[in-house]
């Protein structure tokens, strides 16, 4: 075995074994000192989900499942497509739910708040939607995408040891991901959003990882506001990669009903 020489005598005493010491933690201790970089453990997530490459080509997705709020199930379909596109559904009853964000502005249906007719949404109610057309997920180029990430330590998930990750987008909100110490997928979602000048906190769990076409999606996902103990599940039931998907389907179609004009004659 090769040896080398610390220039170190015996007569240094207690400083020369303090010397000897943190040589030996400089080399011994570097590469777990590496492993708790940010930008590694965000890169062991992306791997851990099927890597980089096989993320990129995916350019349409649809998941569909079923939510349930309370006592109540509802059919649900989100479809993506890269760049910045998702349309959402929620189906019950014989009516559906539509949200759209087409990559500039974003529109709704909503027959259960009484109206049928598609409306443009706002910035604010806009936000969820904008953060699920990131195809890709937040954590994937962050940086391009003008967020901020930091490693704020360990923390346990249902006795579960996770890297706590946070993400501060360029809006200023905050989204906390803590990832399994071993697997490196999430295992929690902490979001901190301001929404008309109010900040709205909500904690999402996943669970149920499954392998489609060599990349690992959560099946099982529970949602609820800070605090709150009754969380809303979703079990999605089939994840299709690289569908065919129009650019139609996220096109806000016109009233059926005609606006009235006042004093108009009938």
């Amino acid at each position: 075995m090769k040896r080398f020489h610390l220039g170190v005598s015996a007569g240094t005493g207690a400083r020369g074994l303090a010397v000897l010491l943190v040589l030996g933690c400089a080399v011994f201790c570097a590469p777990a000192a590496r492993a708790q970089t940010v930008d590694e453990i965000i890169a062991k997530n992306i791997q851990a989900h099927g890597g980089m490459a096989k993320l990129k080509s995916v350019d349409t997705r649809r998941s569909t499942g079923k939510v349930l709020f309370g006592t109540i199930q509802a059919t649900v379909v989100q479809i993506n497509k890269r760049p910045d596109k998702v349309r959402e559904e929620a189906s019950l009853q014989g009516m559906s739910l539509v949200q759209v964000y087409n990559g500039k502005g974003a529109w709704q249906i909503d027959p259960f708040g009484g109206r049928k007719d598609p409306m443009l949404m706002s910035e604010d109610d806009a936000k969820g939607l904008v953060i699920d057309a990131d195809i890709d997920g937040l954590l994937v180029d962050y940086k391009q995408k003008g967020s901020k990430a930091e490693l704020v330590g360990h923390d346990s998930v249902e006795g579960t040891d996770c890297y706590k990750i946070k993400l501060t987008l360029k809006d200023g909100d905050i989204f906390t991901y803590y990832l399994d110490a071993d697997s490196f997928l999430e295992l929690k979602l902490e979001t901190k959003m301001t929404i008309r000048g109010a900040i709205q906190e909500n904690d999402t769990y996943y669970g149920d990882y499954e392998e489609v076409d060599g990349i690992y999606y959560s099946f099982a996902l529970e949602t609820a506001p800070k605090g709150e103990s009754n969380r809303q599940k979703t079990t999605v039931e089939k994840v299709e990669l690289n569908p065919p998907v129009a650019d139609s389907v996220f096109v806000m179609p016109v009233a059926k009903t005609a606006p009235t004009v006042p004093g108009a004659s009938r």
